[in-house]
């Protein structure tokens, strides 16, 4: 059984051939693999089952030692009602450095072990049986790439987690016309009412662009556009100036969790008055600020209750088992009262976004970390970030990006200004490019230049301590205590840099631990389901009585090895009574 839906939702095409399953599989430990030409012919005597890394049980290897090296390979054929379509190989993530071989001819090398890339294959076909080599490498022990929770060491500790190497994102082909679009880049304006949609095709061509947005069915824009150059920027007006549509206290036609409105869009290559490509997506109208110490969405302040998420799964590490997994987390947290979450130091799947698109749940999107700083580490953080914000920029649910967080890459930030300009780069680089949502230059403390003061405190004592609680509670209580606080010892704000109006929220609490078999630690720990309840409504009423906190985000969604201070199990089993906890999240809020 291997996952078969449609990888990209935001960007469909019917065309397309689930390349997932049974893979063959070899580890390369001598590293010899390149010298004795295994793209040509070599036999590899293991079965993966692609997408899961070979770390995790359901890739059927379930190998946590150390492998730098490995090679995939697969035979596949082209239908013969393709045979005269460009072929796009998409491989959804493959972690850490990979070269791609088709027929034995090298034909893309990528680095990046949490993006997306593609390549045209087609002049590398033979179109008998196709043979596809993946070369991965993926460094153990490199402090300097982005790795996020992976952990350099070979046994799991303290916040650290099994390795994810290789294929563990979907790999699929798209059979495409050689005139294509390649992306596109969908803003959406409700103060206009307008979506701006920027376009890019595969070559300059004698085209026209169908575009038609369509509402609960109805088409109410159908535009024909004659295509001058590869690229294409136009805007079209979606609300079409009606009070109802911008009505925000009964819905309208906006996004956010409580209403995820959304608008499907259809973009047509015509040539020759036929259909050359075909393309389905969708848009959500959703504006996201801040000003006067306050998150607005859709120019009304709004606050965030979010709950850290890890994207573990159970028998799957980073690799979810199967599409319902992101629904059930999605619909799990939203019953706990949360209304979105900071998918944590790892880029979420398509899929998860697209079902956080649909179902309204917000995301913050972060990027994994490295470890230690270098010139190096520099180059690849920002060449893999940028192709994360450029796959991810349609989605509404994203609302928030988060580049580096609680000065991983960056453990001198203080005092070295390398690491301080590569912070503030993270910040500008961001926002260059997306100036749609808020950024947070670094989550948790010694910030510079950010959208919104994100400040870790666990500092929230054993349940039995009076003291610590009075102590926590005093630490949330104003704007001045908050911003004097130094979680790790370390201060809310660079020497040089100061709060300015920003809206505080609190980006980490809690970690209560409640594990029945006491197999794994938290912040702080609790024995039975009554204690935790207390324990959490204690943290949320410290929050509610802060003068200054304008939304949180509650560690954590699932245990995860070591951790077991999930609200549910890694199977995703609720720990407590899951309407408990909404009860007390409903206390909290505008």
């Amino acid at each position: 059984m291997y996952r078969s839906e449609y990888p990209r939702p935001q960007f469909a095409r019917e065309d397309w051939l689930c390349l997932n399953g049974v893979w063959e599989f070899c580890f390369d430990d001598e590293n010899v693999g390149h010298a004795e030409k295994w793209y040509e012919g070599h036999q590899f005597p293991l079965k993966i089952q692609v997408p899961f890394p070979y770390q995790a049980e359901l890739s059927g290897i379930n190998d946590q030692s150390f492998h730098d090296h490995m090679w995939y390979r697969r035979t596949f054929s082209i239908p013969n009602k393709y045979l005269d379509k460009r072929v796009i190989l998409h491989v959804g993530a493959c972690d850490y450095e990979s070269e791609v071989y088709i027929n034995q001819r090298l034909v893309k090398h990528h680095i990046g072990g949490n993006s997306s890339f593609s390549v045209d294959i087609t002049d590398y076909l033979t179109y008998t049986n196709e043979e596809i080599v993946i070369y991965v490498y993926d460094p153990s022990k490199d402090e300097f790439i982005p790795r996020g929770k992976q952990y350099w060491h070979e046994e799991n500790a303290g916040i650290w987690y099994t390795r994810t190497s290789g294929i563990w994102q979907p790999i699929w082909l798209e059979f495409v016309d050689d005139v294509h679009i390649t992306d596109f880049r969908l803003t959406p304006d409700i103060d206009t009412g307008t979506v701006k949609i920027e376009t890019n095709l595969s070559k300059c061509a004698d085209v026209y662009l169908e575009v038609e947005i369509i509402d609960q069915g109805q088409t109410i824009v159908e535009s024909s556009i004659k295509v001058r150059n590869k690229t294409l920027t136009i805007t079209f007006d979606v609300f079409q100036g009606s009070i109802d549509a911008t009505n925000t206290h009964g819905h309208g036609k906006t996004w956010s969790p409580e209403h995820p409105y959304l608008f499907d869009i259809y973009f047509r290559l015509i040539r020759d008055e036929e259909i050359i490509d075909e393309v389905k997506s969708y848009f959500g109208m959703r504006k996201i600020h801040q000003q006067n110490g306050l998150v607005y969405l859709n120019n009304k302040p709004y606050y965030q209750k979010l709950v850290l998420d890890q994207g573990y799964y159970d028998g799957g590490l980073l690799t979810a088992p199967k599409d319902e997994c992101f629904i059930e987390d999605i619909k799990l947290a939203k019953a706990m009262g949360f209304n979105g979450c900071r998918r944590h130091q790892m880029v979420s799947d398509s899929r998860f976004l697209y079902h956080a698109d649909r179902l309204g749940f917000l995301v913050w999107g972060e990027m994994a970390n490295s470890a230690n700083f270098s010139s190096e580490y520099v180059n690849r953080m920002v060449n893999e970030w940028m192709e994360v914000i450029k796959r991810d920029y349609n989605h509404p649910c994203i609302v928030t990006w988060v580049p580096i967080n609680e000065s991983w890459g960056v453990p001198n930030l203080k005092t070295n200004p390398l690491e301080q300009h590569h912070v503030l780069t993270m910040y500008h680089l961001t926002k260059s490019f997306d100036n749609t949502r808020l950024v947070v230059c670094n989550d948790g403390w010694e910030m510079l230049k950010t959208d919104i003061c994100a400040i870790h405190n666990y500092r929230h004592g054993a349940p039995t301590n009076i003291e610590e609680h009075e102590k926590f509670l005093k630490s949330l209580s104003t704007k001045e205590e908050m911003l004097s606080s130094m979680p790790a010892n370390r201060p809310m704000y660079i020497s040089g840099y100061e709060y300015q109006g920003e809206p505080i929220l609190l980006t980490e609490f809690g970690g209560i631990s409640f594990d029945k078999d006491q197999n794994g630690w938290g912040y702080t720990t609790v024995n039975d389901e009554e204690t935790f309840l207390k324990e959490y409504e204690r943290l949320i009423q410290a929050i509610r009585a802060s003068d200054c906190i304008v939304g949180y985000c509650y560690t954590q969604l699932t245990d995860v090895f070591q951790e077991v201070n999930g609200l549910l199990t890694i199977k995703r089993q609720p720990k407590v009574d899951m309407n408990k906890i909404k009860a007390i999240n409903d206390t909290v809020g505008f």
